[in-house]
């Protein structure tokens, strides 16, 4: 199969590594940097400690992410090699239920869009009055779901278990591998990461890439690359493998019927 175009695909490792497979499987050329790296503590804080210790006081049990799970779920095993019943458990997008069920927990999910929105429109969480309810995430990030749910009258706590931080790359680093590998359309996963790619690149190198095509996975990260000045934006349906796949086999489709 004829290359389509040179991608750059920016998960953090070792996530990347399903998306470029299936990248290269159709045809793209594909180079991996991730914008964020993902460190779990050296210790457990106090405040998670405690958190975790009374994991069955919660009504409901937030994972916003698949990291969330890895890093979250490897606490909680370490104190409940039983998890506590009574408990809701619920993820943000079907890849997170996933990997909740590899540790035999039934999450409850939306089956619409991978979003805080659509895990917030869900019935189960309309009346939670009252009711703890428990986040695990990393530090940092989007705050959307604790102040809906705070709101509705919850008791919200938020269980950090990592931190995500901006790679530490040379100064150019990223614009040179930008240029040498002539890349064409560069996937971003999240907001931070959109942040991140702008930390990494100086004014004039930003400039010089604002007619770089962006995939980004919502309306929201797609205003702020325009916001940025990036003139070429596609947005996927979410930020799973397979919709950030799929935006880059449209964008590839929609650029040989212009050609």
């Amino acid at each position: 199969m004829a290359n389509k175009a040179r991608v750059l695909v920016t998960r953090p490792a070792p996530q990347a590594a399903k998306l470029c497979a299936a990248l290269e499987s159709e045809g793209f050329t594909v180079h991996c940097q991730p914008l964020l790296e993902l460190v779990a503590p050296l210790a457990m804080p106090a405040r998670q400690r405690r958190q975790i210790q009374d994991l069955d006081q919660f009504r409901h049990i937030v994972f916003v992410s698949g990291n969330a799970v890895n890093f979250g779920m490897g606490w909680i095993e370490d104190f409940w090699p039983q998890l506590p019943v009574g408990v809701a458990w619920y993820a943000i997008g079907d890849a997170t239920a996933r990997l909740l069920r590899d540790y035999g927990v039934a999450a409850v999910t939306s089956d619409k869009a991978m979003t805080s929105e659509s895990l917030l429109a869900i019935s189960q969480l309309q009346e939670v009055s009252g009711d703890r309810v428990l986040i695990v995430k990393g530090e940092g990030g989007r705050t959307a779901i604790q102040s809906a749910l705070t709101s509705r009258g919850a008791q919200v706590e938020v269980l950090e278990c990592y931190r995500r931080q901006c790679p530490d790359l040379p100064a150019g680093a990223l614009s040179s591998m930008l240029a040498q590998w002539q890349i064409d359309l560069v996937l971003i996963s999240s907001g931070e990461g959109l942040c991140n790619f702008l930390t990494l690149l100086s004014p004039q190198e930003t400039t010089k890439l604002l007619t770089v095509t962006l995939v980004v996975p919502s309306k929201r990260v797609a205003k702020m690359a325009r916001d940025a000045g990036f003139m070429r934006v596609h947005t996927a349906d979410n930020a799973s493998d397979a919709a950030m796949q799929s935006a880059a086999e449209n964008w590839c489709r929609a650029s040989e019927t212009i050609g």
